[in-house]
């Protein structure tokens, strides 16, 4: 592995249930401090390919390394859905991850989980139960479940797909601020184009299943960006038209 990497994955073939074969000759890495986006259609093998990145699937031929020997220190996962415990309230939540930590670490991660939800807007709930919040509250505290720990690798799996615009919005320019404020890597997993243009410094365009790399894609945009913003709607739109089945997983160009 490079000096200045933070993954390097080498898939070979995965199937899913040993039959459905999921990913093939999937090879790519990961800077440190990249916000990487992969995006491709549903069922081509993201969420699993987060899984394996995680340990949490270990049934797969070939190799994903990290930078760091130990992984479950180093490495937070947020998940499509909160998962709040519900007899739990926000800062108990939080402290679970925290728990799994160093012991000689809690202190420290205690005062910057206290750092971190005033400035997520969760100061007044630090002891609401997770029935009390509102979804996009409860996004927000998975998200200081997330950045607590202070991994060196976040994965993210659609995180923001069930919220209204609004409150979308508001969990993403969160993300940017604590991804900017920490230069964690960063691996985040989206349907939306938009939203990967707008987050993210690369993006990995899956093929259809079995999943492999078919774009690997530098976006060419200064920071900030918005989901609305000028630069943002003409590439979105220029992808697009140049590759008119981007999003199914068929990268060939418009006349091929």
């Amino acid at each position: 592995m490079k000096k200045n990497q933070t993954l390097h994955v080498a898939i070979q073939e995965k199937y899913y249930n040993e039959q459905l074969h999921t990913l093939s000759e999937l090879n790519f890495d990961v800077n440190a401090g990249e916000f990487l986006a992969i995006v491709g259609p549903s069922g081509s093998g993201k969420t699993t390919l987060l899984n394996l990145i995680a340990g949490l699937d270990k049934n797969v031929q070939g190799v994903i390394e990290h930078s760091t020997s130990n992984q479950q220190q180093n490495l937070a996962f947020m998940f499509q859905e909160p998962r709040l415990i519900p007899w739990l309230n926000v800062e108990d939540n939080i402290r679970l991850v925290i728990r799994a930590q160093a012991i000689d670490k809690h202190a420290q991660l205690e005062q910057r989980m206290r750092t971190l939800l005033p400035q997520v807007g969760l100061s007044d709930f630090q002891m609401a139960y997770p029935r009390q919040l509102s979804g996009g509250m409860q996004r927000r505290v998975a998200l200081v479940r997330a950045f607590v720990i202070q991994p060196n690798l976040l994965l993210l799996d659609e995180p923001f797909q069930s919220l209204d615009e609004p409150n979308a919005n508001q969990l993403r320019a969160l993300l940017l601020q604590l991804w900017l404020e920490t230069q964690t890597t960063i691996l985040f997993v989206t349907h939306s184009l938009r939203e990967a243009l707008t987050l993210a410094d690369r993006i990995l365009f899956f093929s259809d299943r079995p999943a492999r790399v078919a774009l690997d894609y530098q976006v060419p945009l200064e920071r900030p960006r918005t989901l609305n913003h000028s630069q943002v709607n003409q590439l979105h739109d220029s992808l697009l038209k140049e590759y008119p089945q981007l999003l199914s997983g068929n990268l060939h160009p418009l006349g091929d």
